[in-house]
């Protein structure tokens, strides 16, 4: 394939700051204090965009900030430069597949270190005291990673392109990740979890304050993010004190709802104790003592234990996700969604094709990116036990009734295919759909997408078809850059889902000239296809395997006497009218064998 986008980026990162230099000095006020930033050259050298990377929104959480929330920055004196990326929050790269440009790509870029709460602006406009212009809608994007991982400096979230292509100021946050951002002690007033959270709401809070001076508007704050991003965004719906900050959300392969998304306070709790006690900090009666232990361990210790938390191995592992704290999460998410409890506004929201798919090459058996993965029948049915671990032997079963195609059960292929859609269903595609639905069902508006093209870019096999976060570069205009050999159709694409993504910025509706794209209803389900081909409007995406996810699973975990941990391990709670409708009768005459009637 030649030379990868990744290092393509910071060959041509390194080149546009050279060409930058220079030029007259670009320089802003905040609250806090004068920032420097730089013109960044597009393609072809003759238009600009200015940047202003680096700029600190919060105390470094160090020392007896840790695992808190977050406080504001402190003003500076001088002019502070923000010309490049600052550190990246703790994590551990993956390693699985060093040295593989699929996989690289979403390591972090920049030095890791637990001062790393900054955030980086784009704005069309290169002429900031030009007050006669009209503020430009903005867009917050925030970075997917499971939690985990992720750092708002990688090469896929330049956000240039879509500032100039579209004329909207585009901020991008980094925010605390793993335990250090999602820690949390029972009946602890200064570690009460969901720091990462928190660490994005100031942030927010800054762009409220000082986004005008970088020509975006504060009254038109649209919040965009892909996996856990996109889980965030919904969070920040859901969350009475994030509710002023900002005006609509763009949810990308991910929601509050799903199973990753959020756990139990209690679950929380065991998962920070067990860390604790893997750290041989005390966990006797003295909460000071235990909290300073744990201040004191090197983060380096903290981000290679932490998942060894999770007690039954899983193919999707989010060893510290947000949790109901009493102030940011007054309730897990699907009964706050259940009951109206989240802003009613716009909502844009989607999947891609294969959401399951890339999963899979990270521990599912007989998976990997140097093979076919042309898995027999027992490997299917182990790779459906990773995927829903603790689930009773009935409902997994049941999940293989779901998915099997029965007229050639022991195709490899077809194997291979139908566990890539039980994970993309389960943890991705039916929980936001069913977001979709009750989002709509309590008076918000929705519209609603399918990307569904396999980027000519794409280093992994070719199996694994449109995966989980494909539609990033194309939301970011990373084709725009002829440099990469992208076609003219994907140039074209790219340039109609920035247009999409702005217009919903700026209105509500992506629709553009020429394409209405229909709202999302409870009767219709209406989707919007993306690829470079003709858009289709389809309805009831993923309907009847969601139906499987949200109706029928549920009710036979409730009826074969399954535990509360286990019902509520399944996204969509019982009280969902639609399983009023639904009997389930499970038959005794003989092991394993059940009927729906």
């Amino acid at each position: 394939m030649g030379i990868d986008i990744k290092t393509t980026l910071q060959i041509l990162a390194l080149l546009f700051l050279q060409l930058a230099a220079g030029q007259d000095e670009l320089i802003v006020s905040t609250d806090k204090g004068k920032v420097r930033g730089l013109r960044l050259p597009l393609p072809g050298g003759s238009e600009y965009v200015a940047a202003f990377l680096g700029i600190p929104y919060a105390k470094p959480p160090l020392d007896q900030l840790r695992f808190r929330q977050p406080e504001p920055a402190e003003a500076w004196n001088g002019i502070r430069d923000a010309t490049r990326y600052s550190n990246s929050c703790f994590q551990d790269p993956d390693t699985l597949y060093s040295g593989f440009p699929g996989a690289e790509m979403w390591n972090p870029n920049t030095r890791i270190s637990e001062d790393c709460l900054y955030l980086n602006v784009w704005t069309p406009s290169t002429d900031l005291q030009n007050r006669a212009k009209p503020l430009a809608p903005v867009m917050v994007w925030i970075y997917g990673g499971g939690f985990s991982t992720g750092t708002a400096s990688l090469d896929v979230y330049d956000g240039r392109f879509l500032s100039h292509s579209q004329q909207v100021v585009v901020l991008s946050m980094n925010y605390r990740v793993g335990a250090l951002g999602f820690l949390s002690l029972p009946e602890s007033e200064r570690f009460k979890g969901n720091a990462g959270l928190f660490d994005q709401r100031l942030a927010l809070s800054w762009v409220s304050r000082n986004i005008a001076a970088f020509g975006g508007d504060p009254s038109s704050v649209t919040l965009f993010g892909e996996s856990a991003g996109a889980g965030s965004v919904g969070h920040h719906l859901l969350s009475q004190g994030s509710h002023g900050l900002f005006t609509r959300a763009i949810l990308q392969s991910g929601s509050p709802n799903a199973v990753w998304a959020a756990v139990e306070p209690a679950q929380a709790w065991n998962r920070s104790l067990t860390l604790a006690r893997l750290l041989n900090c005390p966990l006797g009666p003295s909460a000071d003592e235990l909290e300073a232990c744990l201040r004191a361990v090197e983060p380096e210790k903290i981000v290679s234990l932490q998942f060894e938390v999770i007690p039954d191995p899983e193919i999707i592992s989010v060893p510290f996700p947000p949790t109901v704290d009493g102030e940011f999460l007054v309730d897990m998410p699907s009964v706050l969604i259940q009951s109206g409890h989240f802003l009613k506004t716009e909502l844009f929201l989607g999947l891609n094709r294969d959401e399951g798919t890339y999963f899979l090459v990270y521990g599912a058996p007989g998976f990997g990116i140097h093979n076919q993965s042309l898995i027999n029948r027992d490997q299917f049915l182990a790779g459906v036990s990773l995927g829903l671990p603790g689930f009773s032997d009935i409902a997994r079963e049941a999940a293989v009734l779901q998915y099997t195609d029965w007229t050639d059960e022991q195709s490899k292929p077809k194997n291979r295919e139908a566990l890539g859609w039980l994970i993309g269903d389960r943890y991705f595609s039916c929980p936001l759909l069913d977001f979709a639905r009750r989002y709509v069902e309590n008076g918000g508006s929705a519209h609603l997408f399918l990307f569904n093209h396999r980027s000519s870019f794409n280093p992994w096999p070719g199996w694994m078809g449109v995966m989980h976060g494909d539609e990033i570069p194309f939301v970011f205009g990373i084709p725009l850059n002829q440099v990469f050999g992208f076609s003219k159709e994907e140039e074209s694409l790219s340039r109609r889902i920035m247009e999409h993504w702005s217009n919903f910025a700026r209105s509500g509706d992506p629709s553009v000239e020429g394409a209405d794209w229909p709202p999302f209803t409870l009767e219709h389900q209406q989707y919007v296809t993306l690829n470079t081909g003709l858009s289709q409007t389809l309805r009831m995406l993923r309907a009847k395997q969601c139906k499987f996810w949200d109706s029928f699973l549920p009710k036979l975990q409730y009826v074969t006497g399954e535990s509360h941990r286990m019902r509520t391990a399944v996204h969509s709670d019982l009280t969902n009218k639609e399983n009023h409708h639904l009997l389930l009768l499970v038959s005794p005459a003989l092991p394993g064998q059940w009927s729906l009637m």
